[in-house]
């Protein structure tokens, strides 16, 4: 059945967002290619793009419903339905999914109670919403866990576990690699175009990790750095292996996967040509 039009947002938050939209909107020779952070911003409002986002989007820019609508459902980034304030997105493409990241997924799921699709995505307390993710090119650090577009590299099915653990919980989380953890919310108004105000947040993002740069150094004629990571069952510093705490979340290059290079009921050799 048709729906009922959009209801207007409350003349209080349609100000304030119609004052940030101008901001936005002024940046561009052409309004029409704000609406990608136009998005962002009513997504930052409600945690997700509705349909009263995508009138407000349509209305400032001169566009039609169905022209913000084709956009909105193109890019998996936006939401379409509520969901929870971090978005745990596990990379299943290929390389993730070799070492490990299928057996990352079907964990979270069983431990949060969660589904593959729509509203069962997210835990019943509004916390976390679970859901694949494609390749965010980030290889050299798989299985590659996202929270809130955050990296959380190296991850195994048990540090998963406890990052998911650690968020419904409230404590702290770290990233490995960019700006410290904020909410959806949070994260959908930076992506709009709008300064992340946090002490030391843009400081914190960081630049690319050693393994990413390893290549580069080759081509430069650099000494490779000695070892990308420290032998198994080894730390970095030399020190010895300790249990981790419920804060820490160790990568596969702590926790190894049952995989065939190390599993001796599972050896790997050299293939054959058919018929040997």
């Amino acid at each position: 059945m048709p729906q009922l039009p959009a209801p207007a947002y409350p003349a209080e938050v349609r100000a304030r967002l119609e004052a940030d939209a101008k901001e936005v909107i002024a940046r561009y020779p052409g309004s029409r290619s704000a609406l990608l952070p136009l998005l962002h911003l009513v997504q930052s409002e409600e945690g997700y793009v509705s349909r009263t986002g995508m009138a407000f989007c349509a209305e400032l820019l001169g566009l039609t419903t169905a022209e913000v609508t084709a956009v909105a459902t193109f890019y998996t980034m936006y939401r379409r339905k509520p969901s929870g304030d971090y978005q745990v997105g596990v990379c299943t493409n290929t390389l993730c999914a070799v070492m490990g990241g299928d057996a990352i997924f079907d964990r979270l799921k069983e431990h949060l109670g969660v589904g593959n699709d729509g509203p069962d995505m997210t835990t019943e307390d509004g916390k976390v919403t679970l859901e694949h993710i494609e390749c965010n090119a980030a290889c050299d650090f798989a299985p590659v866990v996202m929270v809130n577009w955050e990296f959380f590299d190296n991850q195994t099915p048990e540090s998963a576990t406890r990052l998911v653990d650690d968020l419904i919980a409230g404590r702290t989380v770290e990233p490995t690699r960019g700006a410290p953890l904020c909410s959806y919310k949070e994260t959908s108004r930076i992506l709009a175009g709008f300064p992340d105000e946090r002490p030391g947040a843009v400081e914190a993002s960081g630049g690319a990790g050693p393994a990413s740069l390893i290549g580069l150094r080759l081509a430069r004629g650099e000494e490779p750095h000695p070892r990308v990571v420290a032998p198994r069952g080894e730390s970095p510093s030399g020190d010895q292996p300790h249990d981790p705490s419920p804060s820490e979340h160790l990568g596969s290059h702590d926790a190894p996967q049952q995989t065939s290079a190390i599993d001796p009921e599972h050896p790997s050799g050299p293939t054959g040509e058919e018929g040997e």
